[in-house]
């Protein structure tokens, strides 16, 4: 499948709601981590925003593939690259509603880890399996 830039976006808004979400609730409430704290939403939605930008550089880089195709493992990896950029930014510039001295590298790294595989999974199972249409679409799920 050659994910179109508007199918990229579409699948990881919906990729990260339906399966980023009810990973980060038990983070957000408490039940994982350091305490309830709306700081592990915060970064999902930062995940989500700044994945949009991200989508936007990984199609044209896309472009110059021979099959014009973005295999999982470079998926995989551009998670881990998402997540370096994601902390740098949030532990040097204040993000609105993400304050510095509220994030621990650590639970950031722990949550990531764990909303980047739930997604990853996802996408290249459950999603292909279910949805078996949206391979053929450029990811598009709507238009």
């Amino acid at each position: 499948m050659t994910p179109t830039l508007l199918g990229r976006w579409q699948t990881r808004i919906l990729l990260l709601t339906l399966v980023g979400f009810p990973i980060t609730l038990p983070f957000t409430i408490g039940a994982i981590g350091p305490g309830a704290s709306p700081i592990f939403g915060l970064t999902l939605l930062y995940v989500i925003l700044f994945g949009l930008l991200w989508d936007v550089v990984y199609d044209f880089l896309q472009q110059f593939r021979w099959d014009r195709d973005w295999p999982g493992a470079l998926q995989l990896l551009a998670g881990m690259g998402e997540a370096v950029f994601l902390g740098a930014i949030a532990k040097s510039i204040p993000l609105p509603g993400l304050l510095t001295e509220d994030l621990s590298l650590r639970w950031f790294a722990i949550h990531y880890t764990c909303v980047w595989l739930g997604v990853y999974v996802a996408s290249q199972s459950l999603t292909r399996i279910l949805f078996p249409r949206w391979r053929f679409r450029g990811g598009k799920w709507l238009g």
